[in-house]
């Protein structure tokens, strides 16, 4: 190995340091709680469906140069005040939960404005300013649930209220209202609401095209049409009904989906190039076809496909069953957080959060790109907590929202992101880690020290010992970059 390669090596395991340091920390752990497989992934993706929302939505301010937003727990009192009422109004099912995300939705953007607008008067101290906002917003919280909620606004409600009708009762059971109302979409209505959509955006897009006399490309329409007609025919069919009539969908079956998406895509990028390949113009050939990324994908996806008929994996696979609507919801917000960065509002966001300066001259608005992106993480939130309730079933009236940032937080950290960087992998990453680490850190107290609540010490001494980590390193670059550049002016003056 010579010098370089071991350069390389050093600086990708420093930079990693946190990611490789808490796998090393679950593998332990996994090993030591003495836990099968079949309990701790069924249980880690269940983690993932609930919490993955919510940590995504902080990822946005991260890029806007405002930090780890800690006033993400104001969303989530806004997700909690709004399923206080269509609870109170008896709403149920996706109805109920649509309507919950519709009555949230106002109330966080609301918050969110005046959350960005004070952090203005704030600029380099938002995360200081989050964490004591989210105790005066505690406060504020406490008093409409414990005395404005049945002392000036009367509600006659015995479930949900205490006894002498002043203030609302500590847990709330969301069994007859919204619980699992988006976890048990199923399938085939998904499908069916994604065809509708589909043709209604098509005529859109043709109609205001043709409004605004720009060139419509009538074969591209007709083709996407036709498309998504014969996979919705595909659901007359007897035993892809069946299929697609389940709310849930078996890892085994989602991995073998995706080998075959993934063969799929392949044969028909290199259809498409051989297609275009064939015309007079070679100009007009857009994409190249990498034939060697080609067959690596393919040979890949024959290899996990191969996997799943290992017996210990194929017992994994069978004993995890996805909510689909759930995970379609944070594959949309993966999704919305890379084409938000792609437009002109994400770019003006990433430049702010490089340099205000420099935004500045270009001519952007600090202050409005600054609070449009609190709006954006406050939403985003609060729906995450809504995800996080009905999965839960229940709404801890008083404690439900207390953690949320701390643990969001951490998460986004473990997976290697940074008060200046964040991306979807790095969140996903470290909600993976993290939450296995929940999950086994007690069972391995228990099994090592005969006490899991040892094992619970640890977890939240992690989660906090790694925020207090990055904000230290954090803090120490600021403090050391201003040196480094005034001892490089001194250095060229010298010169």
């Amino acid at each position: 190995m010579n010098k370089k390669s071991k350069i390389n090596m050093w600086d990708f395991l420093f930079q990693n340091k946190v990611v490789l340091m808490f796998l090393v920390l679950c593998i332990g752990a996994t090993i030591a709680s003495k836990q099968p497989l079949t309990f701790v992934i069924p249980e880690l993706f269940t983690r993932i469906a609930r919490n993955s929302f919510i940590v995504l939505s902080l990822i946005i301010p991260v890029i806007a140069g405002m930090g780890l937003n800690f006033g993400i727990v104001i969303g989530a009192m806004a997700a909690q005040v709004a399923i206080f009422f269509t609870t109170y109004w008896g709403l149920t099912g996706f109805g109920g939960f649509a309507a919950t995300v519709a009555l949230s939705t106002p109330i966080a953007v609301f918050f969110g404005f005046l959350v960005g607008k004070l952090f203005n008067y704030m600029k380099g101290n938002e995360m200081i300013g989050g964490l004591v906002l989210g105790y005066f917003a505690e406060g504020l919280y406490q008093l409409l649930f414990l005395f404005i909620f049945g002392g000036v606004i009367k509600l006659n409600n015995s479930d949900l209220m205490i006894v002498t009708g002043v203030g609302v009762k500590n847990t709330i059971d969301l069994k007859d209202t919204v619980k699992y109302a988006l976890d048990t979409v199923p399938m085939l209505t998904i499908v069916e609401v994604g065809f509708y959509l589909i043709l209604i955006g098509l005529v859109c897009s043709t109609a205001f095209k043709m409004v605004k006399k720009q060139e419509v490309d009538v074969k591209a329409t007709v083709i996407k049409a036709a498309a998504a007609v014969v996979v919705y025919g595909l659901t007359f069919i007897k035993p892809v009904e069946r299929f697609l009539s389940a709310d849930r969908l078996l890892l085994l079956s989602a991995v073998e989906l995706g080998c075959l998406v993934t063969v799929l895509w392949q044969a028909f990028l290199f259809v498409r190039w051989k297609a275009q390949s064939r015309r007079a113009d070679e100009d007009s050939v857009s994409e190249p076809f990498n034939t060697q990324k080609a067959i690596a994908y393919v040979v890949l996806a024959a290899v996990v496909y191969g996997l799943t008929y290992v017996p210990a994996l194929y017992n994994v696979l069978i004993a995890v069953r996805l909510p689909v609507m759930t995970y379609l919801c944070i594959g949309a917000l993966c999704g919305f957080n890379n084409i938000l960065m792609k437009t002109r509002l994400g770019q003006n966001m990433r430049t702010v959060g490089q340099s205000r300066t420099v935004a500045n001259a270009a001519g952007i608005n600090v202050d409005k790109t600054r609070v449009i992106a609190m709006i954006f993480s406050t939403v985003l939130a609060s729906w995450g907590q809504l995800i996080f309730l009905q999965n839960v079933g229940t709404l801890s009236t008083y404690g439900a929202h207390t953690q949320v940032g701390q643990f969001a937080i951490a998460a986004l950290l473990v997976g290697g992101a940074s008060v200046q960087n964040a991306t979807n992998k790095q969140a996903l990453l470290g909600i993976v880690l993290f939450h296995t680490l929940f999950i086994v850190s007690p069972l391995a107290g228990k099994e090592l020290f005969g006490d899991p609540a040892i094992g619970e010490y640890f977890r939240v001494f992690v989660s906090y010992g790694v925020i207090a980590m990055s904000l230290a390193m954090h803090a120490w670059k600021k403090a050391a970059k201003p040196k480094l550049e005034s001892d490089g002016d001194g250095s060229a003056e010298a010169a």
